[in-house]
């Protein structure tokens, strides 16, 4: 099965929520990886906040994408911080 982006929303700043089609949802934050001449306009929030759902992927008007390989891997990092975060405080 090829994963890809069933769903997603705009949260704030550089974040999105997306769901995946193997079941994972999570939070991304973007705002690091806005690098390089494709991604460094996206730096202006709202151009960002233009992003849109593609069969696979987001995307934005500027043919900006990235890889739901890659945003899977940020959302499940971002988890795995907030679980030891937890731990830590317990």
């Amino acid at each position: 099965m090829f994963l890809h982006v069933t769903k997603m929303n705009y949260l704030e700043n550089y974040q999105l929520k997306l769901t995946f089609n193997n079941g994972v949802e999570g939070v991304v934050d973007l705002e690091r990886e806005l690098y390089g001449e494709i991604f460094e306009p996206l730096r202006d929030k709202n151009l960002f906040k233009q992003v849109f759902l593609t069969r696979r992927t987001i995307e934005w008007p500027n043919g900006a994408d990235f890889a739901p390989e890659f945003l899977l891997e940020l959302a499940q990092a971002k988890v795995a911080v907030a679980s030891e975060l937890v731990a830590v405080a317990a």
